[in-house]
């Protein structure tokens, strides 16, 4: 049996490596990111959230703006929370003419996992000012 010496990759090999894997991540940056990747398209409507926990609860904060109370749906089955709505087109006035839209319309879905069974016949939720919040207190197993 022959034995042949390993030898360590040439550094030049190790950035054409790190240069492709560089390469790559952006890529899926730009694939994944919110924002248009031009300025005269726009992304699908997707709402910021936060998400809060505290030893009694969990608190979801979702960003809505321009959508009135009826446009959204607060639904919790099991532990997963569902938000979704839609944002409806504005109509424009008969003589203007419109050069550019970015708030775009639409509807949308977002789901959450909470990590512990939640209380759910206790859970409230409050609209104001374009921002959803939804307490959901955990159960006493929790």
């Amino acid at each position: 049996m022959t034995l042949i010496r390993w030898h360590r990759p040439a550094p030049a090999i190790a950035r054409d490596f790190a240069g492709a894997r560089d390469g790559m991540d952006r890529l899926f940056d730009h694939l994944f990111e919110t924002a248009a990747p031009r300025g005269d398209v726009a992304p699908a409507f997707t709402p910021s959230v936060d998400i809060e926990e505290s030893p009694e609860a969990w608190l979801v904060r979702a960003d809505l703006p321009g959508m009135g109370e009826k446009d959204v749906k607060v639904s919790l089955v099991g532990d997963l929370l569902t938000i979704r709505g839609e944002r409806k087109p504005e109509t424009l006035s008969k003589d203007g003419t419109l050069h550019r839209r970015e708030r775009v319309p639409g509807t949308f879905e977002r789901s959450f996992r909470l990590p512990s069974p939640p209380q759910g016949d206790a859970v409230t939720a409050s609209y104001r000012e374009g921002v959803l919040e939804v307490r959901v207190p955990k159960s006493e197993q929790a």
